[in-house]
């Protein structure tokens, strides 16, 4: 599924994202996000996420701005080039469900990702409870 959706990312002009983006791309919103939470959500380390922040950056898909809470942090933000390959992302990733339900049945696929959305859960809440 994800192959597929790189695949439709790549056809869409945005043949230089990589996978290992996605975790900028999946956790960053509209107001942006500060470089160790983006780490804290995708459970990689401050230091790989710099690194993908940086080659984003490089690439126009983000930025860093400023933090009105602190100004000695930055706020990682997605560029206008960054919220178009993300939503192209959001919409290639639902056409593959609606193509994949159509084949197997769209109560199938909702349970695959329900039960994925639990499986992430319990693995987030487990990691808050060894970091407490």
């Amino acid at each position: 599924m994800r192959g597929e959706m790189f695949r439709r990312v790549e056809a869409a002009g945005f043949g230089d994202i990589r996978p290992l983006h996605g975790c900028v791309f999946r956790n960053v919103d509209e107001k942006g996000l500060r470089l160790t939470e983006i780490a804290e959500r995708s459970r990689i380390t401050k230091q790989a996420v710099g690194e993908v922040v940086s080659d984003l950056a490089e690439l126009g898909y983000v930025e860093r701005a400023p933090d009105p809470d602190d100004r000695r942090a930055k706020l990682i933000r997605l560029t206008d080039r960054g919220r178009e390959a993300q939503g192209v992302a959001a919409q290639a990733m639902a056409d593959i469900e609606a193509e994949w339900g159509e084949r197997i049945g769209t109560d199938r696929i909702a349970a695959v990702r329900a039960g994925l959305m639990d499986v992430v859960a319990e693995r987030f809440a487990a990691d808050l409870a060894r970091a407490a």
